[in-house]
């Protein structure tokens, strides 16, 4: 089966470039947590400060994953997915210039707008695009950023004392995307199916109309809770495990590092067998295996920290899996807008959750906050359940 009906080298170099796109995703993310005391240090600030940076980059991603579907429709993805990682190396190379507090954290504007639309523009892409397959190791490139990112900042901190020097590397790194991006831009526009069949051309939907779809709301819903999960899980177990339960810091952390590495592990794996299982009897599979493990987690057993690896494993294919039923589901048209929306659910989810059980640990105790991620796993294989169930009437 062929990914495209686009040629084999312009399809192979799209591809390669949507890989890229998602480590450049990463690779800004995570730089602030290492860099972060040294900013902190330069500027004369509280440690509470973080937050205007985590603030002004989620509420920028939010509104631009938001009006992606509008963007596609005004500019086409390849025009807007090089202005938007022109914007994300604005924003590395801003970090990495700004004489006062105030232009440091107005960058985090830039990389929420950039990387929000990149986000949904890429999803859309590939989920309209290309397989299963190509899907969950686009989500795992997102890992590799995520941990390249840190890398480069020690590094440039070790040997040259200068967090300027991380975010000025980084910034360099995504330029060169960028060009990428652009020389691209036109092949990004050719229209390929994920079958040899030509499919018919569907007609424009507006914002307004892929609001009122049943299914648009329930991928909503999906990503919200997902995301939410995925975080909240990898925020809090560490503190559940050290607090509540006595495990010592490294032990703890070691199992942190097994529930992230079997996320970005399980997406490799799966993509290798997705095509042959089915995207919809994986999800049922993965979701079934995020409540297993959420709930042995909460059971507090002689070896529940264990069962985050269970939990990293099932949650590891829904959210590219999602994205690919996406344009299936819904239509390729009405998946333009859906899928902004679903960036954006994710980007609220992912502050809520979180946000939330952190109001639960301290009124309730921290084993509240285990016992909520299992409540949140068998949501989401309630809400799936039922998407199936409707798919027809849809």
């Amino acid at each position: 089966m062929q990914d495209s009906h686009t040629p084999s080298f312009a399809r192979r170099l799209l591809l390669v470039t949507a890989y890229l796109g998602f480590i450049s995703l990463g690779l800004p993310d995570t730089l602030i947590g290492v860099a972060w005391p040294s900013v902190r240090d330069f500027f004369g600030k509280q440690q509470s400060d973080i937050g205007w940076i985590f603030f002004g980059a989620g509420a920028s991603y939010f509104v631009s994953g938001l009006l992606t579907g509008k963007l596609l429709k005004s500019f086409g993805i390849g025009l807007l997915l090089g202005v938007s990682s022109l914007l994300v190396a604005a924003s590395a190379l801003g970090y990495s210039a700004a004489p006062v507090w105030t232009l440091f954290a107005a960058c985090s504007l830039l990389h929420g707008l950039g990387s929000g639309a990149i986000d949904a523009g890429l999803n859309h892409y590939v989920a309209s695009h290309f397989s299963a397959r190509h899907m969950n190791w686009l989500h795992a490139c997102y890992g590799i950023g995520a941990t390249l990112g840190p890398l480069i900042m020690t590094s440039m901190l070790v040997s040259l004392g200068s967090w300027r020097a991380g975010y000025a590397a980084v910034g360099s790194l995504l330029l060169l995307l960028t060009g990428l991006f652009i020389y691209t831009r036109k092949l990004w526009d050719t229209r390929g199916e994920t079958t040899d069949a030509p499919s018919e051309p569907e007609a424009a939907v507006s914002m307004r109309d892929a609001v009122k779809h049943g299914g648009v709301w329930a991928h909503i819903g999906l990503f919200f809770i997902y995301t939410g999960l995925e975080v909240t899980v990898g925020q809090w177990s560490f503190t559940v495990m050290t607090e509540a339960r006595g495990m010592s810091k490294e032990s703890a952390g070691m199992w942190v590092t097994i529930y992230w590495a079997s996320i970005a592990t399980g997406r490799v794996v799966f993509g290798f067998i997705i095509e042959r299982l089915g995207i919809d009897r994986l999800l049922r599979l993965s979701m079934l295996a995020a409540v297993a493990g959420t709930a042995l987690f909460a059971a507090n057993l002689p070896f529940s920290a264990a069962a985050l690896a269970l939990s990293g494993l099932g949650l590891a294919s829904i959210y590219p899996c999602l994205m690919t039923r996406t344009p299936q589901r819904l239509g390729k048209a009405r998946a333009a807008h859906a899928i902004g929306f679903q960036v954006s659910a994710a980007m609220v989810g992912a502050a809520v959750f979180p946000s939330a059980c952190g109001w639960l640990a301290q009124s309730r105790g921290l084993e509240a906050v285990a016992l909520t991620t299992v409540a949140m796993a068998a949501g989401l294989l309630v809400i799936h359940e039922g998407l199936l169930r409707f798919d027809r009437k849809w």
